[in-house]
């Protein structure tokens, strides 16, 4: 099922995300989290891109196993800045071999032990979703950042560049992890503006472990408020404390959220059955326990 029929057709949907294992480490546990994410019955589950710049073998394999095996929907990530235009037709291929018929356009980051060159086959996200959109009829989502992007000095621009991207045929945006829900009503208003009208869902990161989150802030660009500042000085030292209240303060955001009229929530689970389960129970008169 495409993703954007999904996201028409209900009030809110709740959605995960999941990555595939890094070079060296074993399947099987991964697999296993996956299908205990998956008794939940999230409206899709997305499977970001492997690690080391190849072609996504992992991501095809669990995105296939998701749709075909557990039936739930299926969204492949796929990155192309490292890749050729026959890396990425290859990828393509595979995810339509598959049967899935959702695909994360991503312009991705350069692997820090990536041997090659990069091409000029593919410079933005935009450029991947038009290669997309020669192989087939799929639904394609793609991110946005409502903080602006680490790399685009001013907001405006960003913005622009998002707004290329949508027209080059993105059917629905995913948000980079945010802990201030007031970022995310400022960016909806501002892109609404500019006439960016395709759904945006909203992605949460629970933040269970206090040490993690100064590099995924670096990563991201995402900032502290002071709240959730004060949460991981009291409680980051305290791996079960943490749990509890990087939980909760996810928890809190997502209902804030949803009473705001936001219609989609992303939940960035970090392969971690239990942290987006105890999230999901905490909702579970306020988005519903039927999830079939």
């Amino acid at each position: 099922m495409k993703i954007i029929d999904i996201l028409n057709s209900k009030e809110v949907t709740l959605s995960y995300e999941v990555f595939p294992p890094k070079k060296d480490m074993p399947f099987e546990p991964i697999v296993a989290a996956v299908d205990k994410l998956c008794m939940d019955k999230p409206d899709f589950m997305s499977v970001t891109y492997g690690a080391g710049g190849g072609i996504g073998h992992n991501t095809i394999k669990i995105a296939d196993h998701v749709q075909n095996d557990l039936g739930v929907t299926s969204l492949a990530h796929l990155t192309c800045i490292s890749s050729t235009k026959e890396q990425v037709a290859e990828a393509i291929e595979g995810i339509k071999a598959a049967g899935i018929e959702n695909i994360l356009a991503l312009r991705g980051d350069i692997p820090a032990d990536f041997q090659g060159t990069t091409t000029c086959d593919f410079r933005y996200a935009s450029d991947l979703v038009r290669e997309i959109k020669k192989h087939g009829d799929f639904c394609i989502g793609a991110a946005c950042y409502p903080e602006g992007h680490t790399e685009c000095e001013h907001k405006a621009d960003d913005i622009r560049h998002l707004k290329e991207k949508v027209d080059a045929g993105v059917d629905f945006l995913t948000t980079q992890m945010f802990f201030d829900n007031n970022m995310l009503y400022n960016f909806l208003y501002r892109i609404r503006e500019k006439g960016i009208t395709v759904p945006v869902i909203a992605g949460i990161m629970p933040v269970t472990n206090g040490k993690q989150i100064a590099r995924s802030c670096q990563l991201s660009g995402a900032e502290l408020p002071a709240r959730f500042k004060a949460i991981v000085d009291k409680f980051g030292d305290n791996p079960e404390a943490m749990k509890q209240a990087g939980i909760a303060y996810a928890t809190d955001q997502i209902i804030d959220l949803i009473a705001n009229g936001v219609r989609g929530i992303h939940i960035y689970t970090m392969n971690k059955p239990d942290v987006a389960q105890s999230i999901r129970n905490n909702l579970s008169h306020i988005i519903g326990s039927d999830r079939k």
